[in-house]
């Protein structure tokens, strides 16, 4: 669908939003990004109006349970209520496991990955290659929503494998059947990958045909797009995803304009650099100093690369290998900023 239609409604974003047991406390959420969405992202997302923000995935077999990676993603620690946790994977049995482990430490929602296109997942039979066996979708989703009969399962999707495979009617409606509490679909096919537009029509379809919650998602990058896709697809709330990389005031700057019909202004330079600052504190307090400086590098880039000498910044903080000298370069970026402006003003 053209992202050129019009508006005509718009849902109130800011009330709750009730899964099954759980009480989400509004309707903007942060999609689970691999390599993005860990707990210091998710944590300053909810800072800045998120009201629900879901893990990188989580592998379903116990034997990478013990592994620092997977131990890190499992990290709520002072996490803001709700805490959800994605689990992908392929086998029924290995799933309802991962969901029962993820639970017992402190998930109070689970989400079954059935969206991600990526070659090492699909090439496992994971992610959005499960589309094209709907029996094994059925016991996958059977098995834990069983095995966790007291938590919220939730199940992320696409709209098929590809535009001559698209069942994302038949998988709402046995994810319903199965007990799935809330549905969030992705535009988008396997095949699409991130290119192409995304089907909001196909979200409505979904939305028409269940009674559970639908969150859409896919190419919401503005106030502006976020009220024309509620508007488009009647969904219960939105998810944004890359949009939210180096902008993680997105989501009050959608707020803020389907309340008030108008744009909010743009951060501060100050804030700006305070909120990326705080994030790398965060970030180096979760990760370490030598793994903290190597995985920052993509986060102050989202945040810098659109601002006015951005690319020659990045140059140069691509170079620097310790936290002290990142922040100093920080410092030092967002003082030039401030000396001709007072907040962000993004290149063309």
């Amino acid at each position: 669908m053209s992202t050129a239609f019009a508006p005509t409604s718009h849902k109130d974003v800011s009330c709750p939003l009730q899964v099954g047991s759980v009480q989400i406390p509004n309707r903007l959420f942060v999609a689970p990004m691999a390599g993005v969405t860990d707990r210091p992202f998710r944590q300053l997302c909810k800072e800045l109006g998120a009201g629900y923000a879901v893990s990188e995935m989580a592998a379903s077999n116990p034997r990478l349970w013990a592994s620092e990676k997977t131990a890190r993603r499992l990290n709520h620690e002072g996490e803001v209520d709700p805490i959800a946790v994605q689990i992908a994977g392929s086998d029924p049995e290995m799933l309802a496991e991962a969901a029962q482990f993820n639970v017992d430490k402190g998930a109070q929602i689970i989400d079954i990955n059935m969206g991600c296109p990526a070659k090492k997942v699909c090439r496992v039979a994971a992610g959005s290659a499960l589309l094209r066996d709907e029996t094994l979708v059925k016991q996958i989703l059977e098995a834990v929503v069983s095995a966790v009969p007291n938590t919220p399962v939730t199940l992320k999707f696409r709209t098929g494998w590809d535009r001559e495979h698209k069942n994302a009617l038949n998988i709402a409606r046995l994810a319903e059947q199965c007990g799935i509490q809330m549905l969030t679909l992705h535009g988008r096919t396997r095949a699409d990958l991130y290119t192409g537009s995304a089907e909001y029509e196909t979200i409505a379809a979904v939305k028409a045909a269940v009674k559970i919650p639908v969150v859409a998602n896919g190419d919401i990058t503005s106030p502006e797009k976020a009220q024309a896709v509620l508007a488009a697809t009647q969904a219960d709330a939105i998810m944004i995803g890359r949009a939210a990389q180096g902008r993680p005031w997105i989501f009050r700057e959608i707020a803020y304009y389907l309340r008030y019909g108008e744009t909010c202004p743009a951060p501060t330079i100050e804030e700006a650099r305070s909120v990326l600052l705080a994030h790398l504190k965060a970030h180096y307090q979760f990760y370490g100093e030598v793994l903290g400086v190597r995985t920052a590098r993509k986060h102050i880039i989202w945040y810098t690369q659109h601002l006015v000498g951005g690319q020659a910044f990045i140059d140069q903080m691509n170079r620097l290998d310790t936290t002290e000298e990142q922040e100093a370069a920080i410092d030092a970026f967002f003082a030039d900023q401030a000396a001709v402006r007072t907040r962000l003003a993004y290149c063309e």
